[in-house]
């Protein structure tokens, strides 16, 4: 079977495509010519919608720089159940004390009291504006202080060798109105949020 070309598509080079000279004026979809140039004003506003979407999420995803108050309880808390583990695993007493400002980690070495110098078991301070407001049960160890008010001195937990605090204890977390409380039971245990 044989295809017959007319000679005004013949090339050369040989067959030549008829297509563009067949639809020469009439438009092409997608081709056609647009006389305005720019935005409708829908089109302005969904995209300001999309970028104020995009921006408030971006916003919100940002972390709190001083990070969140319940953060510091939870490492707080965890720190003490770890060094409570670590009496028990080197059956020697260690301690924790707690100020307004900071907590530290004491080592029974040679027969005296050493400050913790490993991580996790060094002197940390309280995220920006956190104060920790301290209390133990009847007859704990609380200094009061160089300001002498009820909760601004300084506490020290001990755990013998078998992880048994030396007593029960609270410490409030506090950060602009906002408060958390950890508690340590005369068994040991760490709790947060009671």
């Amino acid at each position: 079977m044989r295809i017959f070309i007319p000679a005004k598509f013949r090339s050369a080079r040989g067959w030549k495509a008829p297509i563009p000279s067949l639809l020469r004026g009439f438009p092409v979809m997608g081709r056609e010519k647009r006389n305005d140039a720019g935005f409708t004003l829908v089109e302005l506003m969904v995209v300001i919608a999309i970028i104020g979407f995009a921006s408030a999420a971006v916003v919100l995803s940002i972390p709190d720089p001083r990070g969140r108050l319940m953060d510091d309880a939870d490492r707080f808390a965890a720190r003490m159940a770890a060094v409570r583990d670590n009496a028990v695993i080197e059956a020697r007493p260690v301690a924790v004390w707690v100020s307004p400002t900071a907590y530290g980690f004491e080592q029974y070495v040679d027969g005296q009291w050493q400050e913790g110098d490993e991580k996790p078991f060094i002197t940390t301070g309280w995220s920006g504006g956190t104060r920790a407001v301290v209390g133990g049960t009847a007859g704990s160890s609380v200094d009061a202080g160089d300001g002498g008010e009820q909760g601004s001195g300084r506490l020290v937990l001990r755990f013998d060798s078998t992880g048994l605090p030396s007593e029960a204890a609270r410490v409030v977390l506090e950060r602009e109105g906002e408060q958390v409380m950890i508690v340590l039971d005369g068994a040991g245990r760490v709790r947060v949020g009671e």
